[in-house]
């Protein structure tokens, strides 16, 4: 079966609730994502609110608070609101990856494979009552003597020593105190928290709910997008082969790729038409399949994009496609790529879609020089 790229981002559009916004609450529109990245609130507000029929300010820490989500480390070591059956499928990936046990780890964090297992198992007896701020939990865990040597990479806001705890579900993020962090376990956070399955279980799971969301991909683009590529290749191949018949595979202008069998005709019948959408920063739509997809982002672009320190810019969509990005100040300030244009009446829309993400009653653009 060969379909075009024109197709595919039509149809991812839609699966994201992107062109198709969604009535279902907050958790579904998550869970379709697999996931929201959440280092900066404001942005994974942004991202799900764009995406609901009746966006509602501060609706992703509403669910935090209520338990139907968690936000803890996940996906390439960075902080995702995630459903609990999203948890459960993708934190095994990332612990299956064994980052803390390689030398190049080990020599920048200073802890060995045997004090992260140890750090794993205090913390968890630490947390297993009320959730505790960092200084908290950092002061429960010297007064071990065995911890001392940790205690500034403890008491790092990265939380490179915390990462391989939440990704064994040893932890995750509380409820706020204030400006705060807290941390308490999945267990005690989520009432029907079941515990993280054998990496072979939830693999062929975590494939599933990313192709039908980011698919049709390759099981590289499934693992750059889940560890960086950090889990062995065999095991990543395995998680797909795994599906067996519940996958196809279909050539997407020359290059072979995967998707959900139950997809396929839903691709097939896709059919392109011009669009315009504005997506914030940290967007899943452009984090599921990597900014180095240049059938999605041009290479020459991508730094526009993908900034220092890891900062990912918010979107201009035209039909599908990465082709600029804005900024708010004061009114939205639109960078186009190559001097491209954009249909008036559909940044209009897009504009107003915006405002009401944002929980304002317009808002108004403005051109920046030509990118």
């Amino acid at each position: 079966m060969r379909i075009t790229w024109d197709q595919v981002f039509t149809w991812r559009l839609t699966r994201q609730f992107v062109s198709e916004p969604s009535a279902d609450p907050v958790p579904a529109i998550v869970d379709r994502l697999c996931g929201v990245q959440a280092q900066v609130t404001s942005s994974a507000e942004t991202a799900v609110a764009l995406r609901s029929t009746t966006p509602e300010a501060g609706a992703l820490t509403r669910e935090l608070g209520r338990g139907t989500l968690l936000k803890t480390w996940a996906m390439r070591g960075t902080l995702h609101a995630l459903t609990p059956a999203a948890a459960a499928a993708f934190l095994p990936l990332m612990a299956a990856t064994r980052t803390w046990e390689k030398a190049s780890w080990q020599k920048v964090f200073g802890a060995t494979p045997a004090e992260v297992a140890a750090l794993t198992e205090a913390v968890a007896q630490i947390l297993d009552g009320p959730a505790l701020t960092r200084d908290e939990l950092v002061e429960a865990l010297l007064a071990d003597k065995a911890f001392h040597k940790l205690g500034e990479g403890l008491r790092s806001g990265w939380g490179a020593l915390l990462k391989p705890l939440a990704w064994q579900g040893a932890l995750c993020h509380g409820a706020a105190q204030g400006n705060r962090v807290t941390f308490t376990t999945p267990k005690r956070l989520l009432a029907d928290w079941a515990g993280l399955p054998e990496p072979e279980v939830a693999g062929p799971i975590a494939v599933s709910a990313y192709l039908g969301a980011y698919g049709p991909a390759t099981p590289e683009t499934f693992d750059a997008w889940l560890s960086r590529n950090s889990n062995r290749k065999p095991a990543v191949r395995g998680w797909f082969s795994a599906l067996g018949d519940a996958l196809t595979e279909v050539d997407v202008e020359g290059v072979r790729v995967y998707v959900r069998t139950a997809d396929v005709d839903e691709l097939a019948a896709a059919r392109p038409s011009s669009s315009v959408h504005l997506l914030g920063a940290f967007d899943q739509y452009v984090l599921g399949p990597g900014t180095k997809d240049t059938a999605l982002l041009p290479a020459a672009h991508r730094g526009e994009v993908s900034r220092k320190a890891g900062w990912i810019a918010p979107l201009v969509l035209v039909d599908g496609r990465i082709a600029g990005t804005w900024e708010l100040d004061g009114e939205v300030v639109v960078s186009m790529f190559d001097g491209g244009a954009v249909p008036a009446a559909r940044l209009e829309s897009a504009l107003a879609r915006l405002a009401a993400a944002q929980g304002l009653d317009a808002l108004k653009a403005r051109f920046a020089e030509r990118i």
